[in-house]
């Protein structure tokens, strides 16, 4: 049986404190807690500091481009039921130019997980206001505050139909490990928003902030992980700043609904269908 060190890939560069340690030994715990073998698992990432995890974790993994992570991992997901897929990424590369996928693959309910580093700038760039900084929030590429208005990843999520939501910090890591045990074993899509600071570049988002200002669904009263609506209006009244379960539904998922995805795909490729096509398209200047 599999355990966290047969998880651990090379050496990770990030800057020492940096959130995303947390959320990659979580993650890492929490395969090897729900018996997944390297081979059972593959990681898609994306571009940014959080994309190095598909190379610091030992399984299958494939670096994306800048806000496609999802794709790839929808049509691995579907290509193969068999392995355990995970996306994996940022703030500003899923909820910024990758947040029109995210809006697809959440109505989709293909069966995998996401899993969003969420330290409200752009890290790898070296400090620019990302997608779910705060507006008034200060950087390189907003030195006198930006003026727009945060992405809300959490409420996107819900209203588009998501069938298991949870956020996490990464200053509670055993906390964290919990909810990525139960991601990983949802039957749908599983988004895990991580706040994951930054401690390069982002001083006002740090681990005393969240410590100070998160709170977690388990305080509050009847709290029901399957009201949609009630987990709209407890994210919204803590201006998403809470953790734990927020939502989860059982509902069919994408594979469910389409079984016969994978053979149609290998019966086509089976006919060389590419070959096909170019010897149309030649007939078409003879």
């Amino acid at each position: 049986m599999a355990t966290l060190k047969d998880f651990k890939g090379d050496q990770p560069t990030w800057c020492p404190g940096c959130g995303h340690f947390s959320v990659m030994a979580s993650l890492q715990k929490a395969a090897a807690d729900i018996g997944l073998e390297p081979h059972d698992m593959a990681i898609i990432s994306g571009i940014g500091c959080s994309g190095k995890i598909s190379e610091y974790t030992r399984s299958y993994g494939f670096h994306t481009l800048h806000g496609r992570a999802l794709p790839i991992a929808q049509g691995a997901a579907l290509g193969n039921k068999d392995v355990k897929i995970i996306a994996a990424g940022g703030d500003g590369d899923g909820y910024g130019i990758g947040v029109g996928h995210f809006v697809h693959a959440v109505r989709r309910n293909v069966n995998m997980t996401y899993v969003v580093m969420d330290n409200n700038i752009y890290g790898l760039t070296k400090g620019q206001t990302s997608p779910t900084s705060a507006q008034g929030f200060k950087t390189k590429s907003s030195p006198k505050g930006s003026v727009e208005s945060p992405v809300h990843p959490l409420e996107i999520a819900l209203v588009n139909g998501i069938t298991f939501l949870a956020q996490g910090f990464s200053g509670d890591i055993k906390g964290l490990n919990e909810i990525m045990k139960a991601a990983l074993q949802h039957k749908g899509f599983a988004l895990v928003n991580v706040y994951s600071p930054c401690v390069t570049f982002n001083k006002v988002n740090t681990y005393d902030y969240y410590k100070e200002n998160l709170v977690d669904v388990s305080s509050f009263d009847n709290y029901d992980p399957t009201d949609r609506m009630q987990a709209i209006q407890k994210v919204r009244e803590t201006n998403g700043l809470l953790t734990g379960i927020i939502f989860k539904e059982d509902r069919p998922t994408f594979q469910e609904l389409t079984p016969d995805y994978p053979e149609i795909a290998i019966a086509k490729q089976d006919l060389n269908l590419d070959v096909v096509i170019l010897e149309e398209i030649e007939k078409q200047f003879q």
